[in-house]
């Protein structure tokens, strides 16, 4: 079975569901104001990796991913711009359009990346009645209080917050660098924003004293009405109220990356806890930052990248998706365009490999209990890769290696049911092309071996340079 690092208690668990041979898994997903860059791919791809593994241990699990096209302010904190509504002032479409763009988009990497569709993917904006709901039952209970902008969670008043990040409320409330403004404590966060003040409508605010004096109330293009007035969701709110309506409370596995644990993970187990007196998921699972050229991605550096700039350089989705494979989860890793150049040069001699094989029959059995006892072991991407090279380079017949390595590629999701055992045929417009570059590298004119091989990456095959010669695969 599964071993995993359960955050919420600092140790390796074995995953046990609620309901046997069930597993309700949420997983945060993405804010659909811009597009995801590689570094929130890492949490995905390790996520669906997670998913896939429980269901080689015959697991059936239900996933479930949010939307966040509301209520994400900018800065993760309770103050600043929606990001949506900055978004959409910057550009000539809406918040809607925006949001309903960038969802498609996200959609379509996680398929070049061969991430599994979550069997739900709700939206903040399409479930705001039960994120109401949850804050109405916490203010039955007391949890909650109001300011001028907005209903805030009163984190004074649930005791265990700050247990999960290991920082006391005392702690995290001296440490927080956020305006207090009319909150009572710096940690409060807010449940539901409202668009005016006090929660008034636009044209109320506007003939209030305050609104004559400004004469200043831009147009918000996601709003709702409430008890409490008009406005939006918080941040928060939106993953408790769709994961307990999805899955329940408690459900199995919650997943996110490591910068959710101290602010959106917390706040989610205090409201989710507080409301219904039961703890919101089991096992937590987390996946650390994903590094630049050593440095943390930030605009100002220029260092966020997309799918779209790998495909500008040549690269595939899937050279990604290996080169997530050499490190844990838990540890930080280190992106760099050698290693990712790396990556493809080794999954294209892998592809190359296993096109000579015969047809998927018989096994190796060690090999293959060796690699799933390396992947039920806390998800150890870097040692069931290495038990995959050593499964290729092993006396097996390669029959029986076909059928193993499509079996551990049915967790790695490198997609190599596409070329186990299918020698390519190579047309002879790309052998021309491949004469032509061999003859510049011969040359050693490199920037048009560099050029050809764009080329035939656009048209859908991969060229390894080996101390034989080049070496081409098709792409699938």
């Amino acid at each position: 079975m599964l071993k995993i690092w359960n955050t919420a208690s600092r140790k390796i668990e074995t995953v046990k569901p609620i309901k046997a041979k069930q597993i309700g898994f949420y997983a945060c997903g993405p804010t659909v104001y811009q597009r995801a860059h590689i570094g929130n791919f890492r949490s995905y791809i390790l996520e669906d990796i997670l998913r896939r593994q429980l269901e080689h241990d015959g697991l059936k699990v239900r996933h479930v991913m949010n939307i966040t096209d509301v209520g994400h302010l900018v800065g993760d904190t309770d103050h600043g711009e929606d990001k949506m509504e900055k978004a959409a002032a910057t550009t000539s479409k809406s918040a809607w359009e925006i949001a309903k763009e960038f969802t498609a988009l996200f959609k379509q990497d996680m398929k070049r990346l061969n991430i599994k569709a979550p069997q739900l993917m709700p939206k903040a904006t399409d479930n705001i009645k039960a994120q109401i709901n949850l804050i109405k039952q916490l203010e039955r209970k007391g949890f909650t209080y109001q300011t001028a902008d907005g209903i805030y969670f009163n984190t004074a008043k649930f005791k265990p917050y700050g247990k999960f990040s290991g920082q006391p409320l005392a702690q995290k409330q001296a440490g927080a660098r956020v305006e207090v403004g009319a909150k009572k404590h710096a940690t409060d966060f807010a449940l539901w924003k409202f668009s005016y003040p006090n929660g008034l409508s636009r044209r109320d605010y506007l003939s209030s004293d305050a609104g004559r004096r400004t004469q200043d109330a831009p147009m918000r293009q996601m709003e709702w009405k409430s008890p409490w007035g008009v406005g939006f969701p918080g941040w928060h709110i939106e993953c408790s109220a769709m994961s307990r309506q999805e899955l329940g409370q408690p459900f199995d596995l919650h997943a996110g990356g490591v910068d959710h644990i101290a602010v959106h993970h917390e706040n989610e187990i205090a409201q989710s806890q507080a409301a219904y007196g039961k703890k919101l998921a089991n096992y937590w699972f987390h996946v650390e930052f994903l590094m630049v050229e050593g440095q943390k991605m930030s605009k100002s550096l220029g260092n966020i990248f997309t799918l779209e700039d790998f495909e500008k350089r040549g690269f595939d989705a899937l050279d990604f998706r290996y080169f997530l494979l050499s490190a844990h989860y838990r540890q930080k890793q280190n992106f760099t365009w050698e290693a990712l150049e790396s990556a493809r040069n080794t999954l294209g001699k892998l592809r190359q490999t296993v096109q000579a094989w015969d047809k998927p029959k018989g096994d190796c059995a060690d090999l293959s209990a060796e690699f799933f006892a390396a992947m039920d072991n806390d998800l150890n991407t870097p040692q069931a890769l290495a038990v995959l090279w050593k499964l290729v380079d092993s006396n097996c017949p390669s029959g029986a290696k076909a059928a193993v390595i499509l079996k551990m590629d049915k967790v790695l999701g490198l997609d190599l049911e596409k070329y186990v055992a299918k020698p390519a045929k190579i047309p002879k417009e790309i052998q021309k092309l491949l004469d032509q570059r061999a003859q510049a590298r011969q040359n050693k004119d490199w920037k048009k071996s560099d050029k050809l091989r764009d080329e035939l990456s656009k048209k859908g095959w991969v060229v390894e340079d080996t101390k034989e010669g080049q070496k081409v695969i098709a792409k699938g």
